[in-house]
């Protein structure tokens, strides 16, 4: 029998800016926005590939190490709230084409190999709260945080006595920029 597991594709955030996001949200959200969302748990969706066997975990992982992508970095200067999904999240206005490309390219071969893929466009961002129904004040500005990405990674999500909780499974580099 052929066990599923719950996974994606996704880029994490450093220790470092997990922390000054926890303490920004703080700052700036009421207790009851929402579910909010544990700072371990804090990464940028790539490719959500969903309840999958172990032989599609092993040819998307057979796939993900022969990705060329190019390292790149992005600023999280934007903010929003999605009521229908109650997500409260912090993004960036411009993403880098480099991102675009990764995010694409997983999606595309999830798809290839059975994994559903939303017809939503591609909204790279970091989920704060989940369960926000309700109407959200958004704060007027983010603090423009750097993320460099230099890995791209798969998670697995379980949810135990009432936790979700991301394990990172494997990471592959990504390439430095060639200079001109």
């Amino acid at each position: 029998m052929s066990v599923e597991r719950r996974l994606f594709f996704a880029l994490a955030l450093p220790a470092k800016l997990q922390k000054q996001v926890i303490k920004w949200r703080a700052n700036n959200f009421p207790q009851d926005t929402g579910r909010p969302v544990t700072a371990v748990n804090l990464h940028i969706t790539l490719a959500f590939l969903g309840e999958i066997s172990e032989l599609k975990t092993d040819a998307l992982t057979r796939i993900a190490g022969r990705i060329q992508a190019q390292k790149f970095s992005l600023c999280l200067d934007d903010i929003g709230h999605w009521p229908g999904s109650g997500v409260v999240w912090i993004g960036t206005k411009r993403a880098p084409n480099a991102l675009l490309q990764l995010a694409s390219v997983l999606r595309s071969h999830a798809a290839r190999n059975g994994c559903h893929q939303s017809t939503l466009p591609f909204h790279p961002h970091v989920s704060l709260y989940r369960s926000a129904t309700r109407p959200v004040a958004i704060p007027p500005a983010t603090p423009d945080w750097q993320l460099d990405a230099e890995e791209f990674s798969l998670y697995e999500s379980t949810y135990k006595r009432g936790r979700t909780r991301y394990r990172c499974l494997q990471s592959w580099p990504l390439a430095d920029i060639p200079a001109t």
